[in-house]
């Protein structure tokens, strides 16, 4: 979730514009009465979708310019009967963004009563002459006035409501250490009234949010009612590369270390990069609590013994990745802001996974058959610190397709960090088996993905159903990119996917989204012919 103030606000003209909604692609006419394309064979009238899935409105809007969050307010307003919105009451500014392009970008979250409603954006693009140029987001243009409830909880006993509903002591979870820069907790939490929209349902809530080590790597999102502190939802949200894990075994090469010197002791910890934090690794001697465990350090500046590998692994493709989106995007660390990139190893005995958890990174040692020691592997590592950058831009709900889509974008980043071949996982998945991998961007079907849209799999939202198959129902995204990259390249294709991800995509994307993202991304990138490319991609896996 982006960490960002909140300022109230909310924002216009007469349209004609493409909209691209989850049920189909829809029309404006000159009146401002939106129709789904004859084969759809339904209207839509004066709201951008009649369910709150995403849409993408794009097309040629009037003269008025568009130069700041006022203007936008005056926007929403000239169009409320287009858009269902009244601006001053159901839009929450957050922020305004301009490119490198020159195109400035305007962040809203929708709102009842003022009160924002969860994982829901709206954004507007407006182009270097501060003209409109597109819109996309969850726009709600059916949600009611008022919510229901009244807030008679507070923070606090919301905050408690939610630590009993998971069971675990927050004595126990707030666990200290101590590192070369003094003592720090690892646990992490957050509270804020939300309106939680569920199935059309719009219910005044906390949301609450518990980062954590011990007992077991926690991200849990908790949703509790304002009125009565009933939990109405309850999500782990520790981002895994697959339910059976996926990891690599150390390959025997010499790496250089970036290490820090502290009391006759050498830490793999890491200064030099040009952030604010730093890179940190850990070992966890084995147990599943007790996270992030003990620096991992050597007396002499040599870890070449057989417990260190991990480490020095985690901790130098760790610093691999932060280079590659440092040096591609600008990006410094994953949230963008010099956060530190914390990585343990040794994670249970014989665990077969690997993990973002919201905090940091934790990497098992495989059991020696399905899977070796995790972080020997480059794109497993640059995988999971990619899911930390989409929890600061896209926020990708994880489940269902958002949660296929979260899944996929770090395949795809996967490859553009380590794009030796199109499997990932390879170097660490059965490492008695030459040749497999966990999944591939080539053929999904290789390893019990789909790769076409006729294939999809529909999935229950728990563990077992992996969230709506948001591992498996992956293999469709995974295999627009792989015929992206091979239609237009993998600079290019790299610049398309992290637009996307940084400008275009809000948390309840679903496919077709991201298809319309990507392609929006390419034409402002590149133009029309890496747009259609792009569009085509989609189109061979029967998205559109």
């Amino acid at each position: 979730m982006k960490k960002r103030k909140m300022k109230k606000v909310a924002t216009a003209l007469t349209l004609s514009t493409t909209l691209f909604a989850a049920g189909g692609m829809a029309s404006a006419n000159e009146s401002g009465n939106w129709s789904l394309s004859p084969e759809m064979g339904a209207e839509l009238k004066s709201s951008i979708s009649a369910s709150n899935t995403p849409a993408f409105v794009k097309g040629n809007f009037s003269s008025e310019k568009i130069k700041s969050e006022k203007d936008v307010e005056k926007f929403f307003q000239a169009n409320k009967g287009t858009f269902g919105i009244n601006p001053k009451k159901e839009l929450i500014f957050i922020e305004k963004e301009t490119d490198e392009l020159g195109m400035t970008h305007y962040t809203f979250q929708p709102a009842i009563q003022n009160i924002p409603i969860d994982q829901s954006q709206i954004i507007l693009h407006v182009d270097e002459n501060d003209n409109l140029v597109s819109i996309n987001g969850e726009f709600h243009a059916n949600s009611p006035s008022k919510v229901k409830q009244s807030k008679k909880l507070t923070k606090s006993q919301a905050l408690n409501k939610a630590w009993k509903h998971i069971d675990v002591d927050r004595k126990q979870a707030d666990r200290k250490i101590a590192t070369p820069k003094g003592e720090t907790s690892f646990l992490s939490e957050d509270q804020q009234l939300v309106v939680l929209e569920e199935n059309g349902e719009y219910s005044l809530a906390y949301h609450v949010t518990m980062q954590f080590s011990e007992p077991y790597i926690a991200n849990w999102n908790v949703w509790v009612n304002a009125e009565n502190g009933e939990v109405l939802k309850a999500v782990n949200e520790v981002h895994d590369v697959a339910s059976t894990g996926t990891g690599t075994g150390v390959l025997g090469d010499t790496k250089s270390l970036n290490t820090y010197f502290y009391n006759n002791t050498y830490y793999l910890f890491d200064v030099t990069k040009p952030m604010a934090g730093v890179i940190q690794t850990f070992d966890n001697n084995y147990r599943t609590f007790g996270l992030p465990g003990s620096y991992m350090t050597d007396s002499g500046n040599t870890f070449f013994s057989d417990r260190q590998k991990a480490g020095v692994d985690a901790h130098y493709y760790a610093g691999e990745v932060f280079d590659y989106f440092y040096e591609t995007f600008g990006r410094e660390s994953y949230d963008d802001r010099g956060a530190d990139i914390t990585s343990t190893v040794h994670y249970g005995s014989n665990y077969n996974n690997a993990g973002w958890n919201g905090n940091q990174m934790i990497y098992g040692d495989g059991d020696g058959f399905t899977f070796t020691a995790l972080s020997g592997s480059k794109d497993v590592v640059a995988h999971e610190l990619t899911h930390a950058v989409t929890d600061y831009e896209a926020d990708l709900v994880y489940e269902f397709q958002p949660g296929a889509l979260n899944e996929s974008f770090s395949d795809v980043f996967g490859y553009f960090v380590d794009s030796e071949n199109w499997l990932l996982g390879e170097d660490v998945y059965t490492p008695t088996i030459p040749g497999d991998a966990l999944r591939s961007l080539s053929n999904p079907t290789l390893y019990d993905q789909p790769d076409h849209m006729n294939d999809f799999e529909v999935l229950p939202n728990t563990r077992a159903g992996d969230w709506g198959g948001v591992h498996i129902n992956s293999g469709i995204p995974n295999k627009a990119a792989y015929h992206t990259i091979n239609a237009i390249g993998k600079s290019k294709a790299e610049n398309i996917y992290y637009r996307a991800l940084t400008v275009y995509l809000t948390p309840n994307s679903q496919f077709t989204d991201a298809r319309q993202a990507l392609i929006q991304s390419a034409q402002d990138l590149y133009g029309s012919s890496e747009a259609n490319s792009v569009a085509s991609a989609w189109d061979s896996v029967g998205v559109f």
